[in-house]
């Protein structure tokens, strides 16, 4: 086996305990502007992500601002960074200086000087990061309950819907599912509270659907992975561990975020999910995993708080959980672990040396290369790679300067098993 991993350039590596995207609205915090995180929890008088979540709901006993308002505007003061020079407001002579584009109400910029001078790129991406700071708003819906809107059951088997225009076509019109959350009173009281102008009826329509593709996109992912690996949950039950879930995919999560299988499979013969992951969210999925089967026709979901390997040797080998059929990890990011000894090669060299199957996502193309390089080197046979067609459809932004292509949640997938088989030949006789 290899024994070194390729350095990886700094400008891509977004460290090790970033937030790429999670739900409430940390996008790509840490990565984008360091310690970026920290500076929301504390302008809001937070001591941490349990109560940051509390701010997406009813629950305010444990935060100290004063309105749900007051919290956009502190959320939108740390936002405000000029995308030319990269001064902050508390860097400048007027602290009120930065304005935002009008166009996209995303970009920020220190003085008209800035601004000119920073046209060229902006207009580039303007557009797209006026969708990016629509959905920053919207996303707030998930937590109040209103997205994902409802969904029917499958019409077509899996192997019949090969991408979102596929799925869309099979559930039909939305418009009667998202009428009510468009006029409803969440919709209207986050836009008089965001201090942003409320988009026309059409671009909140097509940001719902956004929002709600990043949602969907998880539980279609893990479909994708038993269409790679052939596996079918109508022979028997499976079991999918998700490995280095966190924020992302616990903060807020509902013991129902995974029903989409069901609807997916009807009549299943039972699906776990199992996240795994040091920086779990606590809440009502963080119980027991299954010793045995799930119940049939039904998607039981289960956390572990810890590394896999520690999964596996406290649970697993101990027969407490039942082994995994598949492996899903949503855009890991140990391509940018600079300590992968100490995180993610446990993890890795047990996948490979047990043989399961895995599947995990990237954010994009680049990040996708990155990780395949690390499994080479690691010899692990890989099956396949390339696009998600089941991507999620938010487009968000990494780094300190918006003029930047945007990303997207679970864009790229590679899948591998096992050791790469290697020839060995003899050596030629004289």
């Amino acid at each position: 086996m290899a024994r070194q991993i390729p350095a990886l350039p700094q400008s891509f590596a977004p460290g090790t305990h970033s937030v790429f995207s999670d739900q409430s609205g940390f996008f790509s915090l840490d990565s984008s502007v360091p310690g970026l995180s920290k500076v929301i929890l504390n302008k809001l008088n937070m001591k941490g992500y349990g109560e940051y979540r509390a701010a997406g709901g009813s629950q305010t006993k444990t935060t100290t601002f004063r309105s749900q308002k007051e919290m956009f505007e502190k959320m939108e003061d740390s936002y405000k960074l000029c995308a030319n020079c990269e001064k902050r407001s508390d860097q400048l002579p007027n602290a009120q200086a930065l304005k935002r584009c009008v166009r996209c109400l995303n970009a920020y910029y220190c003085s008209k000087e800035c601004q000119k001078a920073d046209w060229s790129k902006h207009k580039k991406f303007c557009s797209e990061l006026r969708l990016v700071a629509v959905d920053r708003v919207v996303e707030w819906l998930v937590f109040k309950g209103d997205l994902p809107f409802p969904t029917d059951k499958w019409s077509k088997p899996q192997s019949e819907v090969k991408c979102w225009d596929d799925w869309l076509a099979m559930q039909g019109d939305l418009t009667p599912r998202l009428d009510p959350i468009l006029t409803g009173t969440n919709m209207k009281d986050l836009w008089t509270n965001a201090g942003r102008p409320r988009p026309e009826e059409d671009d909140l329509k097509q940001s719902l659907w956004r929002v709600s593709s990043e949602f969907l996109s998880r539980p279609l992912t893990i479909a994708w992975g038993f269409r790679l690996f052939g596996l079918n949950p109508y022979s028997r039950p499976l079991t999918i561990h998700l490995v280095g879930a966190g924020h992302t995919e616990t903060m807020g999560a509902r013991l129902t975020d995974y029903d989409e299988l069901n609807r997916m499979f009807p009549g299943h013969q039972g699906l776990e999910v199992v996240m795994v992951g040091p920086e779990l969210v606590q809440g009502p999925i963080v119980r027991p995993p299954l010793r045995a089967f799930g119940p049939r026709q039904r998607v039981y979901i289960s956390a572990y708080k810890g590394l896999y390997h520690q999964f596996w040797e406290d649970l697993v080998e101990k027969e407490e959980a039942a082994k995994p059929d598949l492996v899903v990890g949503f855009h890991p990011g140990f391509d940018a672990s600079q300590g992968l000894d100490q995180g993610w090669l446990p993890t890795l060299l047990l996948l490979r040396d047990y043989e399961i199957p895995a599947l995990f996502t990237a954010l994009s193309e680049t990040e996708m290369t990155y990780s395949l390089q690390i499994l080479l080197e690691l010899e692990m046979d890989l099956k396949g790679s390339g696009q998600n067609p089941f991507a999620s459809l938010k487009p968000e932004v990494l780094g300190s300067c918006p003029n930047t292509p945007a990303v997207y949640c679970n864009s790229h997938y590679f899948s591998f098993q096992g050791l790469l088989e290697t020839a060995e030949f003899e050596e030629p006789e004289d």
